[in-house]
């Protein structure tokens, strides 16, 4: 196996995953007309390959074949070759990933697709070693394969390639009829949830374990509406278990991917923007319910991580950072009892190793990842072991090199907006909301183009790729969070005039719902609509949040219809596996339960103290809550205007509640208004 000294055409991209193929001896395209209009003249099928930069089972096959002259010189001489990079492009990813799933019924990184120059896919799988092992079809082999096949039978892989694209828009026509949702759909969310928890470890299901922190936001607000003590345990419980097993990163901070096994002790190291940011929300809204010290230490400590080793000088997140060094996965995170030692001396070693369960013989590949699953005093804060851990990241930190992805992606950082956001406001942390501020104004000047629209990825000086439903939902979402952080009103009219824009480039105003890509974007062969939350909640699921929550905000009757109409077309989807749903369901929860409207309307030049004290200390289930004063009076009237008709007193602060149709009187006594909000 040899990497080419000679660069490839990938050598003038930006993606860090498409430039750690620069040096292949694979004559790689990035996706491009030039490309497939090569395919046609010269008539040959696509390779495409799409992967990570931070994908561990990427860096193999990379190792295993494209680096290999053997395997380069078949791809050069019978195909042409491309690679994507699925976070610069997650509409190329989404379309070919549920042909892989068509084809073998999972799917997964590396992503491998064979396809005729027309973009119609007639073979797909994952990782592939070079050659034959164990009875698994190697690269090599394959390649030959459909090689001859081209040649000798290209009539059937043309026509499996028109099967499958016609299978896919088929599969995509199918309507979604509006469905009268209720709280019986919440029910059996819970239900299917429950009957998948591991009650001793935490968390659902067997190994691998994935966190999937929106489940633990439904079952936290499911928890609060139907007084179900049982869901509650299960998302304190898992919180805990992750935070004590190795997924958690115990020197520095914030999460792995997802643990190898049922415990959460053996991560896949990679870190990841958006695991993190999620995470912390998690964290948040159960230190938020519970009061528990132990989740608001976890919540910070990993947005401390992100802030210190993600957060770019200008203000935006990078997408996060590499399983391997130097060619080893977790080379970085594991310790060997001897090292401790010789780091932190005889005494402190003893006490380090005793608190984080290291031993001679270790518990990862003869080294040593630092947990606490076997230490009750898990959740104490020892003075003495938070300078030997800081000692001992520095020493790590030192140790050898961790690759980090250095690219800005819009939607991954707006998730990390709204978790700032929310731990800014709920911790009273200047710095978290500044940090918030930062990455939204980053977003505004490094990835909105002249006329307000997003776009999709940033590095280096150049913002790429239009932006997709993802980007629009969740920075929609987000701006929703920095308002209800700060009850500044431009916030709230950010979030409106994405949400316009999601509507205008991406609904389906025929079927309803929202397609993945815009309509002004490139057309590939599918437009998918995707409705399932995987690792990251569904951009139809965050927008049906988002037109949840304008719809009570605003009160205007617009996005009430537009809230119904989503949640309609996500009914079908949600109905079959509704635990596969659960950010959809928080729309559903927000629509079917009873809701509140608090207008605070005040003549001071601050909100009034005992709003903050209230919320932050008396959480409460689908409540909206609106500020109005001299200041921000016709923005707010503008974005929601029925508060036009409610006064600003001459001094002091006049509360308006509205809670499940019925207005109460106005009063300026909040504490008069306590009962009606319980």
């Amino acid at each position: 196996m040899t990497t080419s000294k000679i660069s490839n055409r990938l050598i003038h991209e930006k993606s860090p995953y498409l430039l750690q193929h620069a040096y292949n001896p694979v004559d790689w395209w990035p996706w491009c007309k030039q490309a497939f209009t090569k395919a046609k003249a010269e008539d040959k099928p696509i390779f495409l390959s799409i992967g990570y930069s931070t994908c561990h089972w990427c860096h193999v096959m990379a190792h295993e074949s494209f680096e290999d002259k053997e395997a380069a010189e078949i791809l050069n001489r019978h195909y042409i070759c491309i690679k994507v990079d699925r976070e610069e492009r997650p509409d190329i990813d989404a379309v070919y990933m549920a042909v892989c799933q068509m084809f073998t019924g999972s799917g997964g990184w590396p992503l491998t697709i064979i396809m005729t120059p027309d973009q119609k896919p007639f073979w797909a799988g994952t990782y592939l070693p070079k050659t034959e092992t164990y009875g698994r079809m190697g690269l090599v082999e394959l390649l030959e394969a459909v090689r001859l096949m081209w040649d000798n039978d290209r009539n059937a892989l043309l026509s499996k390639g028109e099967q499958v694209t016609a299978l896919l828009n088929r599969q995509q026509k199918v309507q979604s009829k509006d469905a009268d949702l209720n709280d019986t759909i919440l029910i059996h969310a819970a239900r299917q949830l429950k009957s998948n928890y591991d009650p001793k470890w935490g968390g659902f299901g067997s190994a691998p374990k994935f966190p999937t922190p929106h489940n633990l936001l439904f079952l936290l607000q499911y928890s609060l509406r139907e007084q179900d003590d049982s869901s509650l345990e299960m998302v304190k419980h898992t919180l805990t278990q992750m935070f004590r097993g190795g997924i958690f990163d115990h020197l520095g901070g914030g999460f792995s991917r997802y643990s190898t096994d049922e415990k959460w002790l053996v991560p896949h190291f990679e870190k990841m923007l958006y695991d993190n940011a999620l995470l912390a929300l998690a964290y948040l809204e159960t230190y938020l319910v519970t009061n528990n010290e132990f989740f608001s230490m976890v919540a910070k400590r990993t947005l401390d991580y992100a802030i210190r080793e993600l957060l770019d000088e200008k203000g935006g997140f990078y997408c996060g950072q590499d399983a391997d060094s130097d060619g080893n996965e977790g080379k970085y995170y594991v310790f060997t009892k001897k090292e401790i030692y010789n780091v932190l001396g005889e005494t402190d070693g003893g006490v380090f190793c005793d608190w984080f369960g290291i031993t001679e013989h270790g518990n990862f590949e003869g080294k040593n990842i630092l947990n606490l699953l076997d230490n009750p005093r898990y959740g104490e804060t020892d003075l003495g072991i938070k300078e030997m851990t800081h000692k001992l990241y520095t020493y790590r930190f030192n140790r050898t090199r961790l690759h980090k992805d250095d690219k800005v992606l819009t939607s991954w950082n707006a998730l990390m907006i709204a978790a700032l956001a929310k731990a800014g406001w709920l911790f009273d942390n200047p710095g978290y909301i500044q940090a918030a501020r930062n990455a939204c104004s980053f977003i505004k000047t490094a990835l909105t183009n002249e006329h307000g629209e997003l776009k999709l990825r940033w590095r280096e000086g150049e913002a790429a790729n239009d932006g997709q439903l993802d980007d629009y939902a969740f920075y929609a979402y987000a701006m929703l969070e920095l308002y209800n952080a700060t009850y500044e009103t431009e916030y709230l009219q950010q979030a409106i005039r994405m949400a316009e824009q999601m509507l205008d480039n991406f609904e389906d105003a025929r079927q309803g719902g929202f397609f993945l890509y815009s309509k002004n974007s490139e057309q590939l062969i599918n437009r998918p609509k995707e409705t399932y939350d995987g690792a990251i909640p569904s951009g139809n699921s965050v927008a049906a949040v988002v037109l949840e929550q304008l719809s009570k905000l605003t009160g205007e009757i617009r996005w009430q219809q537009l809230s119904r109409r989503q949640l309609g077309f996500l009914a079908n989807s949600i109905k079959d596996y509704p635990a596969g749903h659960c950010m959809a369901l928080l729309a559903v929860s927000q629509a079917v339960y009873p809701s509140s409207q608090l207008v605070c309307i005040t003549a001071e030049k601050s909100i009034p103290e005992e709003l903050i004290v209230y919320l932050k200390h008396a959480p409460t289930v689908n409540l909206s809550v609106l500020v109005k004063t001299h200041k921000n009076k016709e923005d707010l009237e503008k974005a929601a205007p029925f508060t036009a008709s409610y006064p600003i007193p001459q001094t002091g602060t006049v509360y308006y509640l509205c809670h499940n149709g019925a207005c109460y009187s106005p009063t300026d006594d909040l504490s008069s208004l306590f009962k009606h909000l319980q």
